[in-house]
């Protein structure tokens, strides 16, 4: 066998991996759009290399989680600028990734468990509101004077527990009791719902050093999730009804 075969193997199991993964997506309607176009596809070819080199859905989530709370601390404790900003936004964006690519290495793998979707669940409910508590020290201990920009950072953590308990209060009740809390998808959601992604968050913070503008931007993208919490959470209350 000559080395240009040898070598050609891992580049085609990478491609077969790939191409499972594709086929063994969920359904992309509704989702929101970084999530949707980018962040699967990132995730689906870190979810190969993954399965390829050995790694567990577990580990895989655990990176994740390592990643994000980098992010956060360069957020909470490194001084405001464009480079740090820039860290904070690709290390976040890379615990997205491998937040996605966790459960692409469970099915691939065929290493699903409750308990790898236990600590998924228990992970992102962490990181979700730990994320604006490292905005709101990064306000404390670099702009004191911002104190209405800590204020949103703590309505927006506090914002962001309660929509994920929402979301998954209301699939385990529906499911218990035969309702659907599913909402409208299609293309145009996707779309409508990009201030809402958290793709869009984790590159929000690549103005972290630009003041003006993220405090601008961070502040829309609060008032944006706030109106979308509460038509979701009333959209299911009455469902569940």
């Amino acid at each position: 066998m000559s080395a240009q075969t040898a070598s050609a193997r891992p580049a085609r199991a990478l491609r077969t991996s790939r191409t499972a993964l594709a086929q063994a997506q969920k359904s992309g309607a509704g989702v929101p759009a970084y999530t949707r176009w980018i962040n699967r596809r990132l995730a689906r070819g870190v979810a190969a290399a993954a399965v390829r080199i050995g790694m567990t859905p577990n580990a895989v989530t655990l990176l994740s989680a390592a990643m994000s709370a980098a992010g956060i601390a360069v957020i909470a404790a490194a001084p405001p600028s464009a480079g740090s900003g820039v860290a904070a936004a690709v290390l976040l964006a890379a615990g997205y990734v491998l937040d996605s690519a966790d459960g692409q290495v469970a099915r691939l793998s065929g290493a699903s468990s409750p308990a790898g979707e236990w600590l998924d669940h228990v992970v992102d409910a962490i990181r979700s509101p730990a994320i604006h508590l490292g905005v709101a020290v990064g306000c404390f201990v670099h702009r004191p004077q911002d104190v209405w920009l800590m204020g949103v950072a703590l309505g927006f953590a506090l914002l962001t527990s309660g929509q994920f308990m929402s979301q998954i209060l209301a699939e385990q009740l529906a499911s218990r009791h035969g309702r659907s809390v599913s909402e409208p998808s299609g293309v145009a959601k996707s779309v409508a719902l990009i201030p809402t992604d958290p793709g869009t968050l984790c590159w929000a913070f690549a103005l972290w050093g630009a003041h003006a503008a993220f405090a601008a931007v961070y502040g829309l993208l609060f008032i944006a999730n706030l109106i979308h919490a509460g038509i979701s959470m009333r959209r299911k209350h009455r469902r569940l009804r």
